[in-house]
This record gives C-alpha cells, sequence and structure tokens, in this order.
C-alpha cells in the first residue's frame, strides 16, 4: 500500500474551471508516519485562461503554461493512473474540489480517500479552523518543513502545489501518530455533525440552542439553501439531527399572518382556533411548524 499525496492548482473556483498545476508525492507507510518514495510536479496548459483571482493565489500565469502539455499528457498525469488502484490511499485536503477537478480530466478514482480537511473536523472539531495552513502552524508542521524539503530538494512555496502537498505530507504523518490509515478513511466517510452555526446571523452560537429558540430558521436553511445547492450533506444531517434533539423544547414562532412573530403556544392560550384554521388554510406552514402545531391542540 503506498500513499498518494495530492495537490492541484486550476484556473479558479467555478465549474468551467480546469487544472493547471498536478502535484503528489508517493510515500509508503512507516511503523510511525511515512516516508517519501516519489514526488510528481507538472505545469499544464488547461482548455481556457487562469482568472486573475487565481493567479493572486497560485502565482501560475499564462504564460507559463502556454507552452505545456495538456493535463493528461503530463508525466505526473500518466503516474496518477499507473497508482489508481484499491490497494493505494489517496490524501487529499478538500477532496471533493480536487476530485471534482480531475473528473474533468477523466479521472475515476479507485483508491481508498482520505480527507485530512475531514479527519480535522472529526477530530478536532472546536479548532477555530480547519484549513491546511491554519494546521500548519496550530500542529508545529512548519519546524519539520525544511527538513522534509531538503531530502527531495524542493523549494517551498506557500499555494504552489508541491508546497501544499508537501505540509499535507506533514499533516498526514501527524495524524497517523494516534490513528491507523484505516480510521483515517473510516472518518473520511463518517457524517460530520457540527456544534456550532459558522457562517449567517447565529454565526458562533451553538446549533442546538438555535433548533430551541428559532426552529424556523433551521428549517429555512433546510428548504432555502439546499434548493439553492448550499448545504452538503453533512450540514443537512447536522440539522434535522437538531430539530429532532430539540424537537420537544422548541418555540415556533409564526412567520406570517395577524399573529406573525408569536409563539404557538401563546396563540394557543387565546385562540386556538385560528392555530385550527392555520392548518387547514395557510400551505406555506412548514412541516415541522404544522407538526408543533397538531402537537399543541
Amino acid at each position: 500500500m503506498k500513499f498518494v499525496i495530492l495537490d492541484t492548482e486550476t484556473t479558479g473556483a467555478e465549474e468551467k474551471d480546469r487544472i493547471c498545476q498536478l502535484a503528489f508525492i508517493v510515500a509508503k507507510p512507516q511503523l510511525v508516519g511515512s516516508e517519501i518514495d516519489e514526488v510528481h510536479e507538472d505545469l499544464c496548459k488547461p482548455p481556457l485562461p487562469i482568472s486573475y483571482g487565481a493567479m493572486a493565489v497560485h502565482h501560475i500565469t499564462n504564460e507559463m503554461v502556454q507552452k505545456k502539455p495538456p493535463c493528461t499528457e503530463t508525466k505526473s498525469w500518466k503516474r496518477l493512473m499507473e497508482l489508481n488502484v484499491p490497494d493505494n490511499i489517496l490524501v487529499i485536503q478538500n477532496a471533493p474540489f480536487d476530485l471534482a477537478m480531475l473528473e474533468k480530466e477523466g479521472f475515476a478514482s479507485k483508491m481508498r480517500l482520505i480527507d485530512t480537511l475531514r479527519c480535522l473536523r472529526h477530530l478536532y472539531p472546536d479548532m477555530e479552523a480547519h484549513g491546511l495552513q491554519y494546521a500548519r502552524y496550530a500542529f508545529s508542521l512548519y519546524k519539520s518543513e525544511k527538513k522534509e524539503a531538503k531530502s527531495i530538494g524542493l523549494k517551498i512555496q506557500a499555494h504552489d502545489a508541491l508546497g501544499d502537498v508537501l505540509v499535507l505530507k506533514l499533516l498526514l504523518d501527524f495524524l497517523l501518530l494516534e490513528h491507523t490509515p484505516e480510521e483515517l478513511v473510516a472518518l473520511t466517510a463518517k457524517p460530520i455533525t457540527y456544534k456550532t452555526f459558522r457562517f449567517g446571523k447565529y454565526r458562533g452560537e451553538k446549533i442546538v440552542d438555535i433548533a430551541k429558540k428559532d426552529p424556523g430558521y433551521i428549517e429555512w436553511l433546510l428548504t432555502e439553501k439546499e434548493s439553492q445547492e448550499g448545504l452538503d450533506e453533512d450540514w443537512r444531517q447536522t440539522l434535522e439531527k437538531a430539530l429532532e434533539i430539540a424537537e420537544d423544547e422548541a418555540v415556533w414562532l409564526f412567520p406570517f399572518g395577524k399573529y406573525k412573530g408569536e409563539s404557538i403556544e401563546e396563540i394557543a392560550r387565546h385562540d386556538a382556533g385560528y392555530l385550527r384554521w392555520a392548518l387547514e388554510n395557510m400551505d406555506k406552514l412548514s412541516d415541522g411548524m404544522k407538526r408543533a402545531i397538531r402537537k399543541k391542540l
């Protein structure tokens, strides 16, 4: 078994964008961490220009790739295809992005997957951030960079694909101090349950607490955001679980009508007939609101 520790740089981050640099390290497992076997890195000419925003991040210009071969004709790509077997483990930080870019070139992974971003979110849920550069400092990976880079003749450059792959290799070694490769593969596939909001008007607050005091907001996220493809599977199951946990304590407020802003409990005390009428006539009531009204009545 080998680790294929990979990163790409791209023309941008939109659906249309493509790879302009492919880099990966092949490492073999040791009793502690991993040992580098191979280093592969190639610039390649994408089928569309590199955006200025992407250039500002990775500093690869259109002139630098003008005479380079397409991604699928590089030595790195050909070696990646040889390594694409079930025995090996592909290691990526935020795997969906890079895998989507690789798929545009015709790559379908047969390898097991370790997504270090997902592993960090599972293992260090209270950490301020889970990005690669944050982890580089949080776990003192930078202290080992020079020695590791010297062993493969690499000049370290932040946001360069190969530079990021080196940091990713050090992060993998850090995680392997306490976890087996199989455990990290399992964590990658396991749903993540978030504890606090990292966006929106309740940023920093506990999700279960918001599900109790404003369950309508949680339902809005589940319906509106999901319809806009703004929620991934982890967030969807987190929000659904929060609503389930908070169901007995949730305070449902009417979002419209003559009692807008009042809770079901308040309305039930002085106008229970309105609640019955709302159930029969208000099509816009959410499923959660309807369940709460029926329960109250």
